[in-house]
């Protein structure tokens, strides 16, 4: 916990970012409270004369000047632009707190939605500001993940619908104390090695301790969730440099701690790698928490089918839930960019979540068919989209990954979807059936139904470009033997052994079909190596693979 120190005048403000932010004060002070439902909440106090914020707004990727609105409790707001260094002052004078600060980097300002290009946006939540003083008030991703922990206490789905909203309700000092709490146990251990005290605060350091601070900061990549029901951003996500989580499974809760040392050797070796494979996909590829161990993707162990003289780093960026298009608008692929060289791979293996495109499905549908959905090509290979929506054909979308290798001179490979294990009649187990494919519905539910795999197949093939047919070779790992032992390598696992699956999908009685445990992860990853070897175009990237001794 921060140390505090009583004051007469308090304010509880917070500071939103779109894209990223700075940092807060030296010294922590403790708010006056209120009693609203029995509940300890922040003081609304209307600032003196001479009340001013200074600070910085930190993250490794954001483009300055940001744009810094502050926004008190009913709705007055101000606005400011930071230099190019991220600094910012503002005079809030007689603004009434809470106040509400966002910041968002230059050019176009998009926190919310997750159809278009989403700026990086982020928050921070300050309990008090010293009235009729100067106070320091920093924003970056850890004061982002503090602010959305109070946020989503407070029943919003994000900070950025609380930094939206026009007034706002009380807020808790529990909640507050909690947030900063998970984040001590999160971070403190990366703090301190990287020279910073273990009560070290991300909201109120002081200018000094910037170069400090931004050790930390290069080994962390932050995004805000989308939430399913409502295409929104939601709750802000910290992955380290190799894209394992460090908070964000939940909307609230607690951390799986920075390791300090290991993130900046591996960003070491990112850096001087040779060869760097980045991994454009969904949660069939994506790095996983420790706590829901033994789920992996394959891309998680990509990395050990390679000898480790060849120097080839694996990018895992593979994000769960994320379709073609998604993953570009809300970000999830810029976090690779600046890491990508000439010569490099860009593996794209999408197609499970561009199937989301019934808009009659219950709850979800309009959302998924606004923000995820990406149609297949037609029987005769053409793509299929709405009228002045292009980015709606999953051909298009795909393209988009594509183009953008080329013309940063990195080798693009496309990947059929892995296989889920359901049967012709959609029922789990086997023989498990392609079913990466639409077909209408009763309701009418889809504009434009076809084959995902195969619009993959025509995408490679219009493009010129390696295709690595993951689908058919998982379908045969699922079907193979006795027609069980799929369970072995997709997510159907004991609870008495993994308690995480008690109320989980996943568990022997309610298997997951899609995703998979460890042995599953391992066995796709050497599915891919093995395409890769049987593939001409890419046989300077075979030579790196393990050897494999033929029988």
């Amino acid at each position: 916990m921060t140390k505090r120190t009583t004051i007469t005048k308090n304010v509880f403000l917070l500071i939103s970012l779109c894209f990223l932010p700075t940092l807060a004060q030296a010294e922590s002070t403790t708010p006056a409270t209120t009693t609203v439902s029995s509940q300890a909440t922040f003081d609304v106090v209307t600032l003196a004369q001479n009340t001013q914020i200074r600070g910085r707004v930190a993250y490794r990727d954001i483009r300055f000047p940001a744009t810094v609105v502050i926004k008190d409790q009913h709705g007055t707001q101000r606005e400011i632009k930071t230099d190019i260094q991220g600094r910012f002052y503002a005079d809030v004078s007689s603004m009434v707190a809470p106040l509400r600060l966002s910041a968002t980097e230059a050019g176009e300002r998009n926190c919310i939605a997750s159809n278009q290009l989403r700026s990086i946006c982020l928050s921070a939540l300050a309990t008090t500001l010293r009235s009729g003083s100067e106070n320091r008030i920093n924003i970056n991703p850890l004061t982002d993940r503090i602010a959305s922990d109070v946020a989503s206490s407070a029943g919003y789905l994000g900070p950025q619908q609380l930094i939206d909203a026009d007034t706002l309700p009380p807020l808790s000092i529990s909640a507050w104390d909690t947030a900063y709490h998970e984040f001590h146990l999160g971070f403190d251990d990366a703090l301190k090695q990287a020279g910073l005290s273990g009560q070290f605060d991300p909201l109120t350091y002081a200018e000094t301790l910037t170069p400090a601070f931004s050790r930390v900061l290069q080994l962390i990549t932050h995004a805000r969730n989308y939430d399913n029901n409502t295409g929104q951003a939601g709750h802000a996500v910290l992955t380290d440099i190799a894209f394992r989580p460090i908070v964000g499974l939940n909307a609230t809760g607690s951390y799986e701690a920075l390791d300090f040392d290991s993130a900046t050797q591996q960003r070491k070796a990112l850096e001087q790698a040779r060869t760097r494979i980045f991994i454009v996909s969904d949660s069939t590829a994506a790095t996983y928490e420790r706590a829901r161990f033994p789920r992996m993707g394959w891309g998680q162990l990509f990395d050990q089918q390679f000898r480790p003289e060849s120097h080839v780093v694996i990018v895992n960026g593979a994000r769960s839930g994320r379709s073609s298009r998604d993953f570009y608008y809300e970000g999830w692929f810029r976090q690779m960019e600046p890491f990508m060289r000439p010569g490099d791979y860009l593996f794209i293996g999408m197609g499970h979540n561009d199937q989301n495109c019934d808009s009659q499905k219950a709850v979800r549908g309009a959302a998924d068919v606004a923000n995820l959905c990406t149609y297949p090509n037609d029987a005769s290979g053409h793509p299929q989209y709405p009228a002045g929506k292009p980015d709606m054909s999953f051909q298009i979308s795909l393209e988009r990954y594509i183009r953008y290798a080329r013309s940063h001179r990195l080798i693009p490979v496309l990947l059929t979807p892995t296989a889920r294990v359901k049967t012709a009649e959609g029922k789990n187990g086997t023989p498990a059936v392609h079913s990466h494919l639409t077909k209408q519905n009763k309701s009418g539910g889809y504009a434009f139904v076809g084959d995902y795999t195969q619009t993959i197949r025509d995408t490679a093939s219009k493009n010129n470009i390696p295709l690595l047919d993951v689908e058919t070779a998982t379908l045969a790992l699922a079907n193979q033997g006795d027609g069980q032992q799929w369970q072995q390598y997709w997510l159907a696992v004991d609870p008495a052994r993994y308690p995480y699956y008690l109320d989980q999908t996943g568990s022997i009685d309610k298997p997951d079909t899609t995703h998979f445990q460890q042995k599953g992860a391992q066995a796709v990853a050497a599915i891919v190596a093995g395409q890769i070897r049987s593939t001409p175009v890419l046989r300077n990237l075979a030579d790196k693979l393990q050897r494999v001794e033929k029988k």
